[in-house]
């Protein structure tokens, strides 16, 4: 099924459900699609301890994170100077610092706007996360995790292909445990 203009039914998308890919760097659940919308995919994204996803910046995509369980240390603003290895020491020109997001925080990333999230912590974090516009984020994970499941460390090179190729400049390297 496509998106059209004569869709009269919503989708409905009970707990546990939804199509999952993981690896161990990262499990996510496809919760809505741009087959089923044309305004954003949404997912429900767990972050295992020690998930670095890397500085970067979109031209095009908006971002909505919702943190449902855990902490994860988030960065949504441009900083002074880009260093290109440590996001969470960044600072912006108006003092904004990375901030430890808890369970019910919402953090919203404009087009243009360098952003990273990490797990610190020994313990699993969950969120909810949706992207506009459908669907380069649906096809982004789905690449990305068959990368990051090949074992060993991550393969920067396919990874820094993957994100040109759907409108992602990564200024800090993924990293996981």
């Amino acid at each position: 099924m496509t998106w059209t203009e004569g869709v009269t039914e919503g989708l409905y998308v009970p707990p546990g459900h939804g199509r999952v890919v993981e690896t161990p760097a990262q499990r996510v659940t496809f919760k809505v699609t741009g087959t089923h919308s044309r305004m954003a995919s949404a997912f429900e994204v767990e972050v295992p301890p020690g998930f670095d996803v890397g500085a970067h910046v979109h031209t095009r995509s908006e971002e909505l994170f919702y943190v449902l369980e855990g902490e994860l240390d988030v960065l949504a603003f441009e900083p002074r100077v880009r260093t290109p290895d440590n996001w969470q020491k960044w600072e912006s020109s108006s003092g904004s610092r990375v901030v430890r997001a808890t369970p019910g925080t919402v953090i919203v990333v404009p087009p243009g706007c360098p952003h990273a999230f990490t797990n610190p912590t020994d313990t699993p974090a969950k969120m909810f996360f949706q992207a506009s516009p459908p669907p380069d984020h649906e096809r982004y994970f789905e690449e990305l995790l068959e990368i990051l499941g090949n074992g060993g460390p991550p393969d920067q090179e396919a990874i820094e292909a993957l994100r040109a190729k759907y409108d992602i400049e990564q200024l800090t390297p993924l990293r996981h445990r």
